[in-house]
């Protein structure tokens, strides 16, 4: 058997089963946007997330600073998920030899960029040598309460933060390799290379959210973590879900599906979450776009959407 006959989500399954976590202190362990430790001071959070030159990236396609931007953001939106913010990083890189030093350096002024916007450090980290460029972040956040993937209830409405299918779109035009783009293409582009993290929801998500979720995968495939995490049912509204101007015109053009996009596109690090009616009045700048209910799946004006959407293996 290889790793590939398992599917990522298979692998971790098994490799977990032999790391046996007995300390009293871990609050949540594997399984979460990130795990969280109970100290003196509070709650600790940690994630960790990479970028992969030829799997998460292009070189030649990719600027470095927005590379390096990236790598920040994708993390914190992960701190975020969990109602915290983020605090410390440490950096472990894999350069090849050949590499300019230029592009070396690019990455981590975008990385300097990202860190100074999100309020956080990078304070360490390991240098290697590869064939391709390797870059993993490991992130520490801080939160006063940890929200959870596994803690929705029926009757809570579901909301999502912003727009999904904006970074796939951007992808395939990215790949299209245009001497020129519109307007709109750029911006779709943009919020594949440079996506910006949601530390503004951090707070009111700690106080009102009951269960949150960074959506990474793509919509559908991360609502299904949170529904199998939680037990519970996920019904969502179709002409509930935001459609940005940009994603519209850009499946007009090409003749797309735009809700294939909004549902299976991949890495737009929006936010979605839980919360009773009486905390709606929080969140007016997100978009309410179903209920929990009782059961198990995620649906669609009724009927069950499939379940998939990115994976690594």
């Amino acid at each position: 058997m290889r790793v590939k006959d398992l599917g990522e989500f298979g692998l971790i399954g098994r490799l977990v089963k032999h790391l046996q976590v007995e300390d009293d202190d871990v609050v949540v362990a594997f399984g979460d946007d990130c795990s969280c430790v109970k100290t003196k001071e509070g709650l600790l959070l940690f994630t960790g997330d990479a970028q992969v030159e030829d799997r998460h990236f292009i070189r030649r396609l990719t600027p470095s600073q927005d590379l390096g931007w990236k790598l920040v953001s994708v993390n914190v939106s992960d701190v975020v998920a969990c109602g915290g913010k983020p605090k410390w990083g440490f950096i472990s890189v894999a350069f090849p030899q050949d590499l300019p030093v230029e592009y070396a350096e690019g990455i981590y002024r975008g990385i300097s960029q990202a860190s100074r916007e999100y309020g956080m450090s990078v304070i360490g980290g390991n240098t290697a040598s590869s064939d391709k460029i390797v870059l993993d972040l490991f992130l520490t956040g801080k939160t006063d309460r940890f929200v959870s993937r596994s803690s929705a209830e029926a009757g809570e409405f579901l909301l999502l933060s912003g727009h999904t299918g904006l970074a796939r779109a951007g992808l395939e035009l990215l790949l299209m390799e245009k001497k020129e783009y519109l307007p709109f293409e750029k911006k779709l582009i943009n919020a594949f290379l440079r996506p910006v993290a949601r530390l503004d929801l951090s707070d009111r998500l700690s106080r009102y959210a009951g269960s949150s979720i960074d959506i990474s995968d793509g919509l559908v495939a991360d609502l299904y973590h949170l529904s199998e995490a939680s037990g519970v049912k996920l019904s969502l509204t179709r002409n509930k879900l935001p459609v940005s101007e940009e994603l519209a015109e850009f499946c007009r053009r090409e003749g797309k599906d735009v809700y294939d996009y909004l549902l299976y596109g991949g890495e737009d690090y929006q936010i979605a979450f839980t919360v009773k009616g009486e905390n709606l009045k929080h969140f007016g700048d997100c978009y309410p776009i179903g209920k929990v209910e009782r059961g198990s799946g995620v649906f669609l004006d009724g009927e069950r959407l499939e379940k998939k959407g990115f994976t690594h293996l």
